[in-house]
């Protein structure tokens, strides 16, 4: 089975992009000022019953419409790490554990949620578990968050998979990629062993963090109302999603009583996603193999009638559509400017890609090299 993750000849295809963009969002997204704190520990094995079938019919999700209640600036939050992971990427996500662990957590103790569509081996609990102090909690995914619905015709979608790698999509012939792609964009926040948490940090094998972070990140993310972060944007292979902004225009047009409750585009970050007032998509993303954001911007009702409407069309299994396109076009139609926020000070590598900060205050704090910064590197 192809491996999920971004593989290096999609580097070539993918570098267009973003030192200007990134500077552009600093522009209208601020970086703030910032705060800190700590808590438990142990090891949960889940069985996961499945949700209701989403085809045909709107998610049955209860949604999550209402603000988050009231709290002091120092109450805890409720927050984790949610990570994605194959029992044979064990080296891949040791490493990752030992960083965040060293760089952050060991100061602040949140839970590492772990899924797989298959079993979790003891030796993969033994060892994840044994690298920090914190809670870790390991889950199974179910049919209905990874699998075809009932509604995709699988022929098409392995004659189209065959017609896209004549084409030399990435990951095209992959059927597992496109699973996660849909995992991603539509199911991770129905798990039930999120439904505690109202924060998450999306955690990848064979990443490098590079910066010692002294504040609780999630505190800041919401005690100054952030609901999605980021540090890296690229553009998309547009191979991989040719049908997917007509089919958010389509849903605009179908749903007018949905989009009534987003900001004027004045306010959002639509600009993002599109440089000629909607005609087209730019190919323009964040990068969700990094992601710290609220859990109620995808379990609003808002996002799931959104993502209902584009599962029901077939793309990520006809064609290739990815999470980060899907939560970068949602999350810029559907939140304010200042809900968004750029993790500059979280030194990132994943693949040949590296955040590192380039400004002075960082070096004592990060371990990176800031002339490979990749805004710095294709300006």
């Amino acid at each position: 089975m192809n491996n999920w993750r971004v593989a290096g000849k999609q580097r070539l295809l993918i570098v267009v992009a973003l030192g200007l963009l990134t500077i552009s969002l600093l522009f209208f997204l601020p970086v703030n000022n910032i705060s800190s704190l700590n808590n438990p520990s142990s090891q949960h094995d889940v069985d996961v019953s499945p949700p209701p079938s989403t085809a045909g019919k709107e998610s049955t999700y209860e949604p999550v419409d209402a603000p988050l209640a009231s709290f002091e600036d120092d109450d805890p939050v409720r927050a984790c790490f949610v990570i994605l992971v194959r029992n044979r990427e064990l080296d891949g996500i040791s490493s990752t554990i030992r960083q965040i662990e060293a760089r952050f957590n060991k100061k602040f103790q949140y839970p590492y949620i772990f899924l797989n569509d298959d079993e979790f081996t003891q030796d993969f609990k033994d060892t994840t578990s044994s690298l920090t102090t914190a809670d870790t909690r390991y889950g199974k995914l179910d049919d209905q968050m990874w699998g075809y619905p009932s509604f995709i015709n699988q022929s098409l979608a392995a004659h189209n998979r065959e017609e896209m790698a004549k084409l030399n999509i990435p990951y095209a012939e992959s059927e597992s990629y496109r699973h996660m792609c849909r995992f991603q964009s539509g199911f991770f926040f129905r798990h039930p062993l999120l439904d505690e948490f109202d924060y998450y940090w999306r955690l990848e094998p064979d990443v490098d963090y590079y910066c010692d972070l002294n504040y609780d990140v999630f505190k800041f993310m919401r005690n100054n109302n952030k609901k999605y972060g980021f540090n890296i944007a690229f553009r998309e292979f547009g191979g991989t999603v040719p049908s997917l902004w007509q089919t958010v225009l389509d849903f605009q047009r179908d749903r007018p009583e949905v989009v009534q409750h987003w900001p004027v585009r004045e306010d959002s970050l639509w600009r993002f996603v599109t440089d000629n007032d909607g005609e087209s998509y730019n190919l323009c993303h964040f990068w969700t193999n990094f992601e710290i954001a609220s859990l109620e911007v995808w379990r609003s009702n808002d996002y799931l009638k959104f993502f209902n409407y584009l599962d029901q069309t077939g793309g990520f299994f006809y064609e290739r559509w990815g999470d980060a396109p899907v939560h970068s076009i949602a999350a810029s139609m559907m939140l304010r400017k200042d809900e968004f926020h750029f993790f500059n000070d979280i030194g990132y590598r994943h693949t040949a890609y590296t955040h590192c900060p380039v400004e002075p205050e960082f070096r004592s704090k990060c371990s990176c090299d800031p002339e490979k910064n990749f805004g710095k590197m294709i300006i």
